[in-house]
């Protein structure tokens, strides 16, 4: 890996839930409880887990859209969480996103010229008619004509509705782009698009990525590394290579197992799951994964593992799978 332009440490975020009347209940849903991870310059790192574990909760908190509880930040040696005012207005244009949905992220009563030319105008970067120029240039960088700068959203497919998406966030030349599943919401063919566009534009912009995502195969080719979460804690890190063909966790081997395959012949038997992932409100004591798990033990039952890595190859898990 390349030096880290990201670095996080302990980072947390907890939702406080009240429900019931007239006597309420307060719950402490732990959403992301504990997560270490970096990541280099011009590199893509994935993050991936069943739906609830945290992920994008975690990629979100590392951007200050959601404000984190506890942990450490830094961007390119910036403390994040300590920055305020024009010191956090100057680490936004360093820092973007991509939504995962490319209908709601984009305000329908605003064209697609506006869009774009807002965040050159409040960062200062350009007004006027360069702002346009820039825009337009924007829109082709991303396969869209320049003459869609007088349209609105509504008048775009899903796939286009999140090119206009990168477009945006590639506005303030950033050097990292947190893409929150940014092509779970398109038809396959569409995702292929999308994703050869980040791509290139991470091979020519020097990009980083912060990549979430359920599906395995879409992380298997496009990052370098990959940290599997489970219930708000990472508990498997490593190069996506060596991360999906030997899994050493057994939940980072069930999600590989249930990923599909395309070729029938590759196929192997689905794993056999045992109940639903818990509730991060009230997670099992020990490993959060010893409900599911075919390899548990006692001590999996009251201990949470200790972290192991060697070889960049991290895992939390008493009983790992050894190749």
């Amino acid at each position: 890996m390349t030096a880290p332009i990201l670095e996080v440490a302990g980072l947390r975020k907890y939702f406080t839930v009240v429900k019931g009347f007239p006597r309420p209940v307060k719950t402490i849903v732990r959403a992301v409880d504990g997560v270490d991870f970096s990541v280099g310059a011009s590199e893509a790192f994935g993050i991936v887990g069943e739906s609830g574990c945290g992920k994008s909760t975690a990629a979100r908190a590392v951007l200050r859209l959601i404000e984190p509880d506890a942990g450490t930040i830094r961007f390119a040696g910036q403390d994040v969480r300590a920055a305020s005012g024009a010191a956090l207005i100057a680490l936004r244009r360093r820092m973007q996103i991509v939504f995962q949905d490319p209908y709601s992220s984009l305000n329908p009563r605003r064209t697609i010229g506006q869009t774009l030319t807002e965040p050159l105008s409040v960062h200062g970067v350009a007004r006027g008619r360069a702002a346009k120029d820039q825009a337009a240039a924007l829109l082709e960088e991303v396969g869209l004509p320049a003459a869609a700068l007088g349209r609105y959203p509504h008048e775009f497919s899903g796939g286009q509705r999140q090119r206009i998406g990168v477009a945006r966030a590639l506005a303030l030349k950033p050097e990292l782009i947190v893409a929150d599943e940014p092509v779970s919401a398109l038809d396959v063919s569409v995702q292929a698009q999308v994703l050869l566009l980040l791509k290139d534009l991470q091979a020519r912009r020097g990009l980083a990525f912060v990549f979430v995502s359920h599906d395995l195969s879409v992380i298997r080719w496009f990052c370098a590394r990959v940290a599997v979460m489970y219930l708000g804690r990472i508990v498997e890190q490593g190069p996506v290579a060596r991360v999906f063909s030997a899994p050493r966790h057994p939940y980072t081997r069930m999600l590989r197992d249930a990923s599909p395959i395309p070729d029938p012949g590759k196929r192997g038997v689905l794993p056999r799951v045992v109940g639903e992932i818990p509730s991060a409100a009230a997670p099992p004591p020990g490993c959060h994964f010893h409900p599911r798990c075919p390899r548990a033990s006692e001590i999996c039952r009251t201990t949470y593992p200790a972290w192991d890595e060697g070889d960049g190859h991290g895992t939390a898990c008493h009983h790992p799978h050894v190749d």
